[in-house]
């Protein structure tokens, strides 16, 4: 089965990426939107997000509610998000519809309309997503990781400030429309039962009068990347720990992924063995790999009782450095195992592979097929894993912690 993948860049500077899946009967979309919350003011955080609530609230000769029918009656499984780079408009749908879901969202990114009436109610959608963030302990302390590890803009989170929302205006929300809604930097990606050919002319046309905008520079600052307590008066504590790592487009980030494999994908992974099994210290434990374009980090979570947090802290780091000294082949027999299923579930979903392609566009400036990927999953050894390991030890620790009592990072 091969990998049918097509690039187009447009004069406007929106590049298209389709891959032809025959085998299904879905397509999915994705249209990805230079405007996220790194490019907030930094006295406005929030305002991509609200921006993003406000453009789903009527376009072209749609209002509102036209806007929400028109994508049920098409079958679209529609969704919206913002991230640190983009605003994404997605949805997966019957192969037939594509055509018609992306019509409607060019009309989402020219021609909004911005209701003034519905920007109250835009607002407090934004306002309940904050303070849901707020509730949610767990995201709060490892929002503050990435805080603490990447500085800013590169560690903010889309919900921005209560501040800052409540205190924005239609004519801002308007102004990070116009200054942030650019082709030069988006990305429309199509997966599924698609005649490619026919799709890059009809998204030529759909988005044609789409205008390239200006790049405005951005100014990072550094993270602190200190150990940093934020007080809670509860039973639980919740502890996170990030460390450098290398990004996506590294040439050896597979090697970093297998190595965090190893350490927490699935229940035969060391940290839930050892952490939860063996030693029931927590009810959740995990470790991640987390990127940016230029940077990337591995991030861990571990969620438990004031009682044993301590030991949980000193397990989890134990485990880390225990890391380095390498793995063993029947962890990577398993760890090959789950990353061929995920692979093969990819095949089969539109969705997942149009996400996919889209995110490899942007990090890569190119796109892996799933046979290339499985080809690098093959070739993975010990012996390439633990040469990645030895040069990249995990070290550097940032610990975020959240609960009644500070902890002590061990020596």
């Amino acid at each position: 089965m091969t990998d049918p993948i097509e690039i187009h860049q447009y004069e406007n500077g929106l590049v298209l990426v389709t891959q032809c899946m025959d085998w299904v009967e879905s397509a999915a979309f994705s249209l990805l939107v230079p405007a996220g919350c790194s490019r907030d003011p930094r006295s406005q955080l929030g305002l991509a997000n609200l921006t993003c609530e406000m453009a789903q609230r009527g376009c072209g000769a749609r209002d509102s509610r036209q806007f929400v029918n028109d994508l049920e009656n098409l079958g679209v499984d529609h969704n919206a998000s913002v991230s640190l780079a983009h605003t994404s408009f997605g949805g997966a749908m019957p192969a037939e519809c594509v055509e018609a879901a992306l019509a409607i969202h060019a009309d989402l990114v020219l021609r909004p309309h911005l209701p003034a009436d519905q920007l109250e109610d835009a607002r407090l959608s934004c306002i309940q997503e904050l303070r849901a963030l707020e509730d949610d302990l767990a995201q709060r302390a490892m929002h503050e990781l990435r805080r603490q590890r990447y500085g800013d803009p590169w560690g903010r989170h889309s919900a921005g400030t209560l501040d800052a929302i409540q205190r924005a205006k239609l004519e801002d929300v308007a102004q990070f429309h116009a200054a942030t809604y650019r082709p030069n930097g988006a990305i429309v990606s199509v997966a599924g039962k698609i005649d490619a050919a026919r799709l890059r002319d009809t998204v030529g046309e759909l988005f044609a009068a789409w205008s390239p905008a200006p790049v405005p520079e951005q100014t990072p600052s550094a993270g602190n990347g200190t150990c940093t307590h934020l007080p809670h008066d509860s039973n639980q504590t919740h502890i996170t720990l990030g460390f450098p790592s290398v990004p996506y487009g590294h040439r050896d980030y597979y090697q970093a992924r297998a190595a965090v494999g190893v350490l927490s994908d699935g229940m035969s992974s060391r940290l839930f063995t050892e952490v939860r099994e063996r030693r029931g210290l927590c009810y959740a434990v995990y470790a991640v790999c987390h990127t940016l374009r230029d940077r990337g980090s591995v991030f861990c979570y571990a969620g438990t009782t004031t009682e044993r947090a301590q030991e949980t802290l000193d397990v989890i780091v134990h485990e880390l450095r225990q890391l380095a000294q390498g793995i063993r082949a029947d962890e990577l027999q398993r760890l090959k195992a789950r990353l061929k299923s995920a692979l093969i579930m990819q095949q089969e979903s539109s969705a997942a592979r149009s996400g996919s392609i889209a995110a490899d566009w942007y990090y890569l400036g190119r796109v892996q097929t799933l046979a290339e990927v499985g080809r690098i999953v093959d070739e993975l050894s010990c012996e390439s894993i633990n040469g990645y390991l030895a040069a990249h030890p995990p070290g550097a620790l940032t610990v975020v912690t959240l609960g009644q009592q500070p902890l002590e990072l061990p020596r």
